[in-house]
């Protein structure tokens, strides 16, 4: 195990360097100037976009705007929500959520390009279906020569849909809220009947595809989101006259850098540290950047890749902006992240614990909903990238692969799934904003004659 940590420490290190930062950081920026912003002036547009103004049942495409959105949603509001904050509050201090919404402003432009692209230029699978994602828009916008980048995103996309974090973070709120306090023991035994009961819930909803993974999500997404914010404004409300220092904490802590060792040899010192590490859990928490999304919003049945785009652009405000935003201040204003030592799901599990009572038992509805959901929807990305390797007909092997991994991720410790998920991203992200910088021009031209098609149609 500790062979495994050490392992996975040192490739997630390797992966999260100045180059990642300047490509999803730099290269969202870019995004957004060259849109003039766009994603911040068309949010009311977006909104009517995700509520069916403006479906079509005879549009291509398998799903709805709203199933894409909860589908991309299911994924990325889980345990980037709960067990990544508080991850990114006991190392990096308050000031890291100050880095995590930094990376959400920039993903909102960095997924309506994508998302924009996956609708634009959707290719098709062996099988002759519709197919949308980083490989398709890579292969179908860039040309064949470019093929070496789809093959690498698709290659690490079936290592980065692996449900290893989700899994293993909902193991740990099950031993620490469940069996520990009840007397038992916790052991390898316990652990692999905890992974064998989500094999078989997970494999019920998966080996239905993308239709019947979308229909859970459009049912769980909604309604485990609003239970979260529930819970975490009645916390908020019990320390009300701490949330105004605390959002103010979150700001200037964010210039700090306090929590890293003073010899951190990146951007001069602590505070790059500091930012790298906020960057990384905002990406760990709205996976702008990195494809994922854009694989399910490729699904979406439009013929207007503006739309698409548009709406996943909402994706890294709920994520990031407001769930997350939610987390962090239910453990800065209880005090937890000052008075124990714990990590992860524990960390929001204690915030609850002394906030509410039976708050934990509360807050481990949340985790399990949040940790199934996304089990279901990264199994479709996972399959979608074995497909255009070797074939849709072969695609559903990876689903066995799939499953085994969640027994190998009940059964390993935190930081070697984290650090293994962070390293596989980043090699992810690099394929993807690539290729999303090089056919930025062609979703600003698709975006010009969009809106201006939009406002002849309300003259």
């Amino acid at each position: 195990m500790k062979t495994l940590e050490d392992f996975t420490a040192v490739f997630s290190s390797f992966a999260w360097g100045l180059p990642l930062l300047i490509l999803l950081v730099g290269g969202g920026l870019y995004l957004l100037i060259r849109s003039q912003f766009l994603p911040f002036r068309y949010l009311g547009h977006a909104i009517s976009v995700l509520r069916g103004k403006y479906d079509n049942p005879d549009d291509e495409g398998e799903i709805s705007h709203f199933k894409a959105l909860t589908t991309a949603l299911s994924s990325t509001i889980g345990m980037g929500n709960i067990a990544g904050v508080a991850l990114a509050i006991s190392v990096g201090g308050p000031g890291a959520m100050f880095w995590m919404w930094v990376s959400a402003i920039v993903g909102m432009s960095t997924k309506y390009f994508t998302s924009t692209l996956a609708i634009l230029y959707r290719g098709k699978d062996s099988d002759g279906n519709i197919q949308g994602g980083p490989m398709y828009f890579i292969t179908e916008g860039l040309g064949k020569n470019w093929k070496f980048l789809a093959v690498l995103f698709s290659a690490f996309g079936m290592l980065g849909a692996l449900p290893v974090v989700n899994v293993n973070q909902l193991k740990q709120a099950v031993n620490d809220i469940i069996l520990i306090p009840n007397g038992v023991e916790v052991s390898f035994g316990s652990n692999l009947i905890i992974a064998i009961v989500l094999v078989i819930v997970t494999s019920f909803v998966i080996l239905g595809g993308i239709q019947r993974i979308s229909r859970w999500a459009s049912k769980m997404v909604p309604t485990m989101v609003v239970l979260y914010f529930v819970l975490v404004l009645i916390i908020l409300g019990v320390y009300i006259e701490e949330v105004p220092k605390y959002l103010s904490l979150i700001v200037t802590d964010a210039f700090a850098a306090d929590y890293f060792p003073e010899d951190k040899p990146f951007l001069g010192g602590v505070l790059g540290a500091l930012i790298l590490h906020g960057i990384k859990r905002g990406a760990f928490s709205n996976e702008a950047g990195l494809g994922t999304a854009p694989m399910a919003h490729g699904a979406a049945k439009t013929d207007e890749p503006v739309r698409e785009g548009l709406v996943a652009m909402l994706g890294p405000v709920i994520d990031t902006l407001i769930v997350c935003t939610l987390t962090a201040l239910a453990i800065l204003v209880t005090g937890v992240w000052q008075t124990t030592t714990d990590n992860g799901v524990s960390l929001t599990a204690s915030a609850f614990e002394q906030a509410l009572p039976y708050g934990q038992y509360l807050l481990m509805i949340c985790v399990f909903f949040f940790s199934v959901s996304s089990l279901f929807s990264y199994s479709y990305y996972g399959t979608k990238c074995l497909s255009f390797l070797i074939g849709a007909d072969k695609k559903h092997y990876y689903n066995y692969f799939y499953i085994l991994s969640i027994i190998l991720a009940a059964t390993t410790s935190f930081d070697a799934m984290i650090n293994f998920i962070d390293g596989v991203f980043a090699f992810m992200a690099f394929p993807t904003m690539i290729a999303t910088i090089l056919l930025a021009p062609k979703v600003l031209k698709e975006s010009k004659r969009y809106f201006t098609s939009l406002k002849k149609s309300k003259n």
